[in-house]
């Protein structure tokens, strides 16, 4: 343990997230596998506290994040206790947003290699602090999403500004639809950089201690296998481009391809509002310039559906009662105004996120 090491922390305020040094690697464990390891507040705190020590620590020289578990990294954040507050008119959520925007902006920015393991499911908050690394990487059973329009919600963590940089529509696509991505269209879509194969992980994980990170990337990187997307760009690309959603949702129903017309199936279940403000988060994410600012609109947008009937119809039927049947509020896409969707736009004044840096994401030389 080095004299920094957060990990030499006696008394911890949990075990959710597991630290430890090991020769020239950090290492970060999210420790929540009942859970599927979804973030709560101090688990943030947590990282983010261990992520400044090290950045300053000359015998740490890599950061590793991986999820404990079999299942995956991590499922998102912690869905039933943003609930609670929501139904409460409680602040907590949108402190927890506050200080996970800020862990999110300090990993891309992170001046050291961090690696992400991006095995298994990465959904929501997962993808916040994987897919801003450094080297992310992918494995046969990852399952990468962006699903927050399921429950009346819009992707947060800078997703928007990660899926602007997608090739063509493919981030409106997956934006709006919530699809779940493999490892191939991760990498296609420039949420992730390597494939290795799951059971080489536990290898390549343990030379991160010894060996440089592209010393040991070229001993376990192999060829994905195929994903569906590439194929689809076509469809894909001719259809959201379409003005707004109800005209996505049209082409996609008179499209041909069959694929076309289950994504607009799919749209129809979403939650009208966030399907409408997810376009437009998204849009406006492509003009704003770097991950800061983008992360300041999330907040605003975050923190105005805190405050929508949506969000609490949509978590109450996905992972509340679980009857899978959301009562939307406006029900369809034609009664969402622009007014409706131009409030969660609206600036917070003193509760800004006020992360902004006029400057363009570093260059890595490692």
């Amino acid at each position: 343990m080095t004299p920094t090491d957060p990990a030499a922390d006696p008394a911890p305020a949990d075990d959710s997230v597991l630290l430890r040094t090991e020769g020239r690697a950090a290492y970060i464990v999210l420790n929540r596998p009942r859970a599927l390891n979804a973030l709560t507040h101090a688990m943030v705190r947590r990282i983010d506290q261990a992520l400044a020590a090290w950045e300053h620590d000359p015998a740490v020289e890599t950061v590793v994040l991986t999820g404990a578990g079999e299942r995956g990294l991590c499922a998102g954040g912690d869905i039933r206790a943003i609930y609670d507050d929501a139904r409460t008119g409680g602040s907590a959520s949108a402190d927890f947003w506050r200080d996970e925007y800020h862990l999110n902006a300090r990993i891309a920015r992170y001046p050291k290699p961090y690696v992400a393991v991006m095995d298994g499911i990465v959904m929501g908050g997962g993808v916040g602090v994987s897919a801003h690394g450094g080297v992310r990487v992918v494995t046969e059973r990852s399952r990468i999403a962006m699903p927050e329009t399921g429950i009346g919600f819009v992707p947060d963590v800078g997703g928007t500004y990660l899926l602007g940089l997608a090739p063509g529509e493919l981030g409106t696509h997956l934006a709006l639809t919530g699809q779940q991505l493999g490892a191939r269209d991760a990498l296609l879509c420039g949420l992730a950089d390597h494939f290795v194969p799951s059971d080489r992980l536990p290898r390549l994980v343990a030379d991160l201690a010894s060996d440089p990170v592209r010393e040991v990337l070229a001993r376990y990187v192999a060829e994905a296998p195929p994903g569906v997307l590439g194929e689809q760009r076509a469809w894909i690309d001719a259809c959201y481009t379409a003005h707004g959603v109800e005209e996505i949702v049209d082409r996609l129903q008179n499209h041909g391809a069959q694929a076309a017309k289950e994504a607009a199936e799919t749209l129809h279940t979403k939650s009208p509002t966030a399907l409408k403000v997810t376009l437009s988060s998204l849009r406006r994410a492509r003009q704003l310039g770097p991950l800061e600012r983008v992360l300041e609109q999330e907040y605003r947008v975050s923190c105005a559906a805190l405050a929508s009937a949506d969000l609490v119809e949509g978590i109450r039927a996905q992972v509340v009662d679980k009857d899978r049947d959301p009562r939307w509020s406006p029900a369809g896409l034609a009664d969402v105004t622009d007014d409706d969707v131009a409030r969660y736009f609206a600036p917070l004044g003193a509760r800004e996120l006020a992360l902004a840096a006029d400057r363009s994401p570093q260059e890595v030389p490692w």
